[in-house]
């Protein structure tokens, strides 16, 4: 089901940079209780389900007399505070709600968690990444509303990456895990509201639909990133602590997939990466032959530790690890996942011998085989990302069709 905007004041069209900008949240709550009147509610939220003055929508759902019955908790917890990967339990919070881990056990509300829910509401950011695990907990929440017949609610968000960033290679059937749920591009330029309406479509080609209704945002505009919004960045995860981060994780997630440090177990997750076997100026001269845009990088060294709540045994951990520093000086101009891909490119092509992929994860994290394949084979990165233009812009064409905005 495609869903338009619920708000009478809606004027995303018109809106300016001056305009206030609302999320889905913020809508409901001063415009749309009456889609939760009488109803027992299940939440999926997060610490990022706040509004714009800085109340938790839980907070006041209670207040305003909403009976909420439950809570689902996605990757990192009810709280964000639990490292990447780390199953988490299910646990009853303070006002007596349950709250369910459907980052463990399992990772979709099932029929014995949803008994005496009337309605789901979505509110979870997203930073803009295929691999930024929120997103299949949206897909999955959608499948559970279509098999239990229990409407869902999504409040929309944005894409803090801006809704025009659409990037990278299309992910492929054969692909498909938890860290890429759907066939959709690296940085896919869509709204938690845009995706759940694609989502959505999918899911009714093998069965039932959801009955799906997206809050839209007002003032939002495409063409606008987190900086445009006028809000705290709220950490999304325990290592994605500012905005910087957010737009740096796409390329540098990427290491994840092989034997060299991607930052974790230091203060500056994904900005810095490193191994003991890398010489910082030669990448660095490696680098610069790419003509890199909208980045400047320096050496670094450091040495990944454990860190509570964001990193337990990080590669190299206690070692010291020679790199690189990554800051953004253009963001219009900086292409995260090419950026990404001569990075690997030129490590692959400098240290031959010492560095290596973990083949199943890289793959699953790009989407595909035949980009590690075509590193490995030494071919140009340009070539490389040429090689994935013909379905990028078969996805474009698809998503128009989901956009709101």
């Amino acid at each position: 089901m495609i869903c338009f905007c619920l708000s009478a004041a809606c004027k995303c069209q018109q809106s300016d940079n001056n305009s206030e900008i609302l999320f889905g949240a913020d809508i409901l709550i001063s415009e749309n209780l009456d889609l939760l009147k009488n109803k027992n509610a299940g939440l999926i939220i997060n610490q990022t389900s706040l509004l714009k003055n800085g109340t938790p929508l839980l907070d006041s759902l209670m207040k305003i007399g909403i009976n909420v019955k439950a809570i689902f908790s996605p990757e990192h917890g009810f709280k964000g505070q639990n490292i990447a990967g780390e199953f988490i339990e299910d646990f009853v919070e303070p006002f007596g709600i349950k709250v369910y881990s459907i980052y463990g056990k399992v990772k979709k509300p099932t029929s014995e968690m949803l008994i005496d829910i009337d309605v789901l509401i979505f509110d979870i950011q997203d930073i803009g990444a295929r691999f930024y695990t929120y997103i299949s907990t949206l897909y999955y929440v959608i499948e559970a509303s279509a098999e239990n017949n229990i409407p869902l609610i999504v409040l929309d968000r944005p894409n803090p990456l801006t809704g025009l960033r659409v990037e990278g290679p299309v992910l492929e059937e054969n692909f498909k895990s938890f860290i890429g749920i759907s066939e959709i591009s690296v940085l896919h330029g869509m709204t938690i509201g845009e995706l759940a309406n694609l989502f959505n479509n999918e899911i009714k080609k093998s069965g039932n639909d959801a009955e799906l209704t997206v809050v839209k945002m007002t003032g939002w505009k495409r063409n606008f990133d987190w900086e445009d919004i006028n809000r705290d960045w709220v950490s999304t995860s325990p290592n994605i602590p500012d905005f910087e981060t957010a737009q740096i994780y796409p390329a540098t997630c990427l290491l994840e997939g092989t034997n060299v440090s991607e930052g974790r177990g230091t203060e500056n997750p994904f900005k810095i990466i490193g191994a003991p076997f890398i010489n910082s100026d030669d990448l660095i001269s490696a680098l610069n032959n790419y003509k890199l845009a909208g980045v400047m990088i320096s050496a670094v060294s450091f040495i990944p530790s454990d860190i509570p709540g964001k990193a337990t045994d990080p590669k190299f951990k206690n070692e010291r690890c020679n790199g690189i520093k990554i800051q953004i000086t253009e963001k219009e101009k900086f292409n995260a996942i090419d950026f990404g891909i001569k990075l690997i490119c030129a490590l692959y092509q400098l240290y031959p011998k010492e560095f290596q992929f973990r083949t199943d994860h890289f793959d699953k994290l790009i989407g595909c085989e035949y980009t590690r394949e075509m590193i490995t084979d030494g071919i140009h990165p340009d070539s490389i990302i040429n090689s994935w233009q013909k379905k990028l812009d078969q996805f474009k064409e698809k998503r128009k069709s989901y956009l709101l905005y």
